[in-house]
């Protein structure tokens, strides 16, 4: 029956090529949507048949290069995937035909996944949509939305359920089926996932190939031994657990086998799900899951808000009673995953987006509608997957494109991620001695840096058995290197200014944020001329709609190793916040670290209760959860050589200097300051 469906819909879209039915301004758009499916057609049938994976590495590519190149930069303005172009083309139904488009090309990875029903939904609203305009030459706009609208609450079930089963569920495996059964000596596999492939992917997977085999191990050991480890430090049992998630960038297939055998011993089986490619799966423009290269930032930026063509309270309603019944279908999977184990990639240019006025954007309702989907989805997901019971870890590795050096910024970046945690134990725990007996921490920028921020600290009942905060020690956050607490909100205040920072793989110029008593009052930055654009950016992608957020965290980096690195290669714009957090002072707005969790206890490994993890909107969860958290969490850092001080303020007003001029000056810190040195004696 399904494939029945198939033949008949790849039928009457192939017709559309010929066809002059429809609007002689819409034409081209359903001529370019007909060869579109017919090449996904042809793809089915190569792969159906076995020839797919036979084919070259040239072939390869070549498929690789006619599935991607309507949306890769150099033909990206004439696409009907841009929306601007879609809406000067197509008018007032380009912003809906320009989604049409986008949520058609999930076909190229269900192609792969041999999906064939899903195919035949996308390919039947294809049809749905172009049957209108054969009927009509301008037909209703709302009857448009309506086809786009009913798609979403029909599929919700098919789409989304299946994406939240492969993340807790172990068999069925499309990507770990690649990993374990290819050679990879033969870069061609890259080609078999669906996703698009750049030089990024093909010469990481090369260069792994290169490397010698302990090389990977210790890859792959400093990963899962954190994971392991994470588990300990909080005091959650693994051994109730069955599963863990791999999410990681394609050309790191060797470092994942390695991995998978380790978590393995552990008694952890791997899921792995792929990054959403559809408006019902997506979460925005960012990537969550296993991924290929973007093909284009910009087109991904573009669709980031495409739901909001047809949202509404009912559709979100359907979201959350699809999510719900999917947990409670597979409960017992759910209560054995035991959290992400993340490898993320750098290196490549830092995007600053264009503002499209074309793009679909959030109505003030649909806004509010969104966040109250966020917070109840997540309290649905804490329900079956409690975050007291999972854990997580996250380790970054660059990319080829961050420079002519990257073989030698590679081996530095291993040796930055497996550095000794227990001399970065014995030196943070100095400067918590210190944070433990202070009334509030004062920040204040130098070289340009307008940073102006007090930060509130919890008030110790038993300062011999309890403690602010955490010794990080490489286990959840690779690499090692920070102290961090949540602070008290009330009392913080300040500004706190960086030069240049990349967020969720966005980048901002001159950021700045204004606290009172620990929330946002206001920020700005200068990535566009005005200043209403700047504010919309920082909204949308920092605060993530919400009128403001807390401080959730503040934490000061250590890890001068890396700071030093980055300086001597020149990558600091390039580094993921994983590691530019543990360079210097770092601010959380969201969430704490310690959501969902608050009331499990936490010590540091001298034996004392981090005891800092509520703050005054994260206790709120004791009479109305849906008050108490945002589901975000984006930590900012202003770099050593934007800082004039640190300074720990005691409540008898006495002070005391932790950084001052870039350089720690704390006694018993000293080490720190080596490489620091050691760089300062190279650079002149």
């Amino acid at each position: 029956m399904v494939k029945e469906r198939y033949e008949l819909a790849v039928g009457r879209i192939k017709e559309m090529e010929e066809e002059q039915t429809a609007a002689e301004r819409y034409r081209g758009y359903f001529r370019q949507m007909s060869a579109f499916v017919m090449m996904i057609d042809e793809l089915k049938g190569c792969i159906d048949s076995g020839e797919y994976r036979r084919l070259s590495l040239a072939e390869l590519e070549e498929w690789n290069k006619r599935l991607y190149e309507d949306i890769l930069p150099e033909r990206y303005e004439d696409s009907y995937a841009n929306p601007s172009y879609a809406v000067k083309e197509l008018g007032e139904y380009g912003q809906m035909l320009s989604f049409l488009y986008t949520e058609l090309r999930g076909a190229i990875v269900y192609a792969f996944e041999q999906k064939t029903e899903y195919l035949d939904i996308l390919f039947e609203l294809l049809i749905e949509v172009y049957n209108r305009f054969e009927e009509e030459q301008e037909p209703d706009v709302w009857g448009i939305r309506d086809i786009l609208y009913w798609y979403a609450c029909d599929y919700c079930d098919v789409f989304a359920t299946e994406h939240i089963r492969e993340q807790i569920d172990p068999t069925d495996n499309f990507a770990m089926e690649i990993i374990e059964g290819s050679d990879l000596e033969d870069i061609r596999y890259l080609y078999f996932f669906g996703e698009f492939v750049s030089d990024n992917e093909r010469k990481t997977a090369k260069h792994l190939s290169e490397l010698p085999p302990e090389t990977i191990q210790k890859m792959a050991d400093v990963y899962t031994e954190g994971y392991r480890v994470g588990f300990i430090n909080t005091g959650r049992d693994l051994s109730k657990k069955s599963t863990v998630n791999i999410r990681y960038a394609l050309g790191f297939e060797r470092v994942v086998r390695a991995a998978v055998g380790n978590f393995r011993k552990m008694g952890l089986a791997p899921t792995l799900y792929r990054s959403g490619v559809s408006v019902l799966t997506k979460r925005r423009h960012l990537k969550l899951g296993y991924t290929g290269a973007e093909a284009n930032k910009q087109y991904d930026y573009d669709h980031k808000d495409d739901l909001g063509l047809f949202m509404d309270r009912q559709l979100l309603e359907r979201k959350l009673e699809v999510l719900k019944t999917t947990y409670e279908k597979y409960k017992t999977l759910a209560a054995g995953f035991a959290g992400p184990a993340c490898m993320e990639t750098f290196g490549e240019k830092p995007f600053s987006p264009e503002q499209k006025k074309e793009a679909v954007r959030l109505s003030d309702k649909q806004q509010e509608l969104s966040l109250s989907y966020d917070g109840r989805a997540g309290q649905i997901t804490n329900t079956y997957i409690p975050g007291d019971e999972r854990s997580y870890t996250i380790i970054a590795w660059p990319l080829p494109e961050i420079g002519e050096r990257y073989e030698e910024i590679f081996a530095e970046v291993i040796r930055i991620n497996t550095l000794d945690a227990g001399v970065y134990e014995k030196v943070q725990q100095t400067i918590i001695d210190v944070l433990d007996d202070g009334e509030y921490v004062h920040i204040l920028g130098g070289n340009g840096n307008k940073t102006d921020l007090k930060v509130q600290l919890y008030r110790l009942e038993d300062p011999d058995r309890q403690t602010i905060f955490e010794n990080c020690v490489a286990d959840v956050n690779i690499p090692v290197g920070e102290v961090f607490t949540s602070p008290v909100l009330e009392g913080t205040a300040g500004v706190l200014h960086v030069s240049r920072v990349y967020l969720n793989e966005l980048q901002y110029k001159d950021l700045e944020i204004t606290f009172a008593n620990g929330m946002i009052a206001d920020y700005i930055c200068q990535n566009f001329e005005r200043d209403s654009e700047n504010k919309e950016y920082i909204r949308d992608n920092i605060l993530h709609k919400h009128e403001t957020l807390p401080l959730g965290e503040f934490a000061i980096g250590t890890n001068t190793t890396a700071y030093a690195a980055a300086r001597k290669y020149g990558i600091e714009e390039k580094l993921p916040i994983l590691i530019a957090e543990k360079m210097g002072p770092h601010f959380a707005v969201g969430d704490t670290c310690y959501s969902w969790s608050e009331d499990v206890k936490v010590y540091n490994p001298n034996g004392k209760e981090i005891v800092a993890r509520d703050n005054s909107v994260s206790i709120r969860r004791k009479e109305d959860v849906s008050k108490a958290y945002y589901q975000c969490h984006t930590d900012i850092t202003i770099p050593y050589e934007e800082l004039k001080s640190i300074t720990v303020v005691a409540e008898d007003g006495k002070e005391t200097d932790i950084l001052r001029d870039g350089k720690f000056v704390l006694p018993g810190t000293e080490i720190l300051n080596e490489p620091l040195e050691k760089l300062t004696g190279e650079m002149s």
